[in-house]
């Protein structure tokens, strides 16, 4: 499966693709970091972000989505920029009928490092070594894009394997469980934009 990762932000939106599946090697596919000016109105940087989201879902083709999912941690201003970046990643994804998942920074940290409270360098040395990088992609915006790609391979293989074997015996998945991911045809290029 190949997993778009988001680390959303009005400024700066963190774009990661991963290739892989449960329990095999995984491999980036590309890093990247989409970006928004500053002063520009709010319309038109949300425009900005689905216009360049766009190119990646176009170019590189994911399976599935995974975006992180937010807390109001932080001031209101910066949440509100926060959250309306990643709703526009989220109606990309549907208007091309891709599954999304939101994951929690812990969980990303947890799924990668085995610490939900690691720190971000912690979590960018593992980015660099389950993908065996020699660096981790700048900014960091990027890295933490891979880890949410790499979060929802780990934690959506899963999910589709449970769903898969309940199918099998005619039973459905709970809810809210990850749906089955279809299998696309793969994007061209790869490595860093």
């Amino acid at each position: 499966m190949r997993v778009l990762g988001v680390d959303p932000g009005l400024t700066r939106m963190g774009i990661g693709l991963v290739d892989g599946r449960l329990g095999a090697p995984l491999k980036m596919v590309a890093a990247g970091v989409i970006r928004t000016p500053v002063g520009a109105p709010i319309h038109e940087r949300l425009l900005g972000i689905d216009v360049q989201i766009a190119e990646w879902f176009d170019e590189y083709e994911p399976d599935a989505v995974a975006v992180e999912r937010m807390f109001a941690q932080e001031g209101v201003r910066t949440i509100m920029g926060t959250a309306q970046a990643a709703g526009v990643a989220m109606v990309a994804a549907a208007r091309r009928g891709l599954p999304v998942a939101l994951h929690t920074p812990s969980e990303v940290k947890a799924a990668v490092s085995g610490d939900g409270r690691a720190q971000k360098e912690q979590v960018a040395a593992m980015v660099v070594r389950i993908l065996k990088l020699s660096e981790a992609p700048k900014p960091v915006d990027a890295t933490d894009a891979l880890a949410l790609a790499i979060c929802h391979v780990w934690r959506g293989g899963a999910a589709d394997r449970i769903a898969e074997a309940l199918e099998k015996r005619g039973l459905s998945a709970p809810s809210g469980s990850v749906p089955l991911h279809r299998v696309r045809g793969r994007g061209r290029g790869s490595g860093f934009r």
